[in-house]
């Protein structure tokens, strides 16, 4: 993942520039912390394809996992997303553990404003390595005349984050990528994502929309 790309528009986006530019001093701190962040983070992924089915009613999505099936209250709203797949892939990413080690990096400074740009930075790296694994994706399942629709994680759209154990219990190993839950299923690092995504001949790849989506305080939201 050298070639990781990090859009500062995205970056920017992040820290609330919806319609309007940054000024000098702002874009100065984030091209800086971005240089930066190659001293601290080590971005890893990882994604297993699973049979898996869709109940009637759109509501519940089971895939057939290691240990047996497992069954998850998606929702409506993403299940009609994942119409037509043929197998889904779950999948975890993460900016890695020397988050944390930059993050104190950071707070030692004892400035504000770098400590907020740096955790939009750090949204947006994780969200590059998400990016990343599903082009690494698309290019596994070209072969099968596969297309892919969009990732959807527990926490949108709907599907609640309590669902994080049940979806981490699908992989060979306890936290992959070095992922670890809370109690309050929140990932460790922080800058880590997971969710599944459909695959299959039928299946649509849609730019995100807020009109599927109800979620006021969602990512995708404030950068529409």
């Amino acid at each position: 993942m050298n070639r990781l790309e990090i859009p500062l528009r995205e970056v920017y986006s992040f820290m609330g520039y919806k319609d309007s530019e940054p000024d000098e001093q702002t874009r100065r701190t984030v091209e800086y912390l971005l240089r930066e962040s190659a001293q601290f983070i080590r971005p890893q992924f990882k994604y297993i394809l699973l049979d898996g089915v869709l109940s009637n009613d759109m509501m519940q999505l089971t895939l057939q996992g290691p240990k047996g099936p497992v069954t998850f209250d998606a929702g409506k709203i993403i299940c009609r997303q994942l119409r037509g797949a043929q197998r889904y892939a779950v999948f975890v990413a993460t900016v890695g553990n020397g988050y944390f080690q930059w993050t104190d990096a950071v707070k030692r400074r004892d400035d504000m404003f770098q400590t907020y740009a740096m955790d939009c930075v750090g949204s947006q790296i994780v969200e590059s390595v998400a990016d990343y694994m599903e082009t690494v994706l698309q290019k596994e399942i070209d072969p099968s005349g596969y297309k892919r629709t969009n990732r959807f994680s527990p926490g949108y759209c709907g599907w609640h984050v309590s669902a994080q154990p049940a979806l981490f219990s699908l992989f060979d190993e306890p936290n992959p990528c070095g992922i670890e839950l809370t109690e309050s299923c929140l990932m460790l690092p922080m800058k880590s994502v997971s969710g599944v995504i459909g695959v299959g001949p039928d299946v649509r790849y849609l730019p995100y929309t807020c009109g599927i989506c109800d979620k006021k305080d969602c990512y995708k939201r404030r950068i529409q």
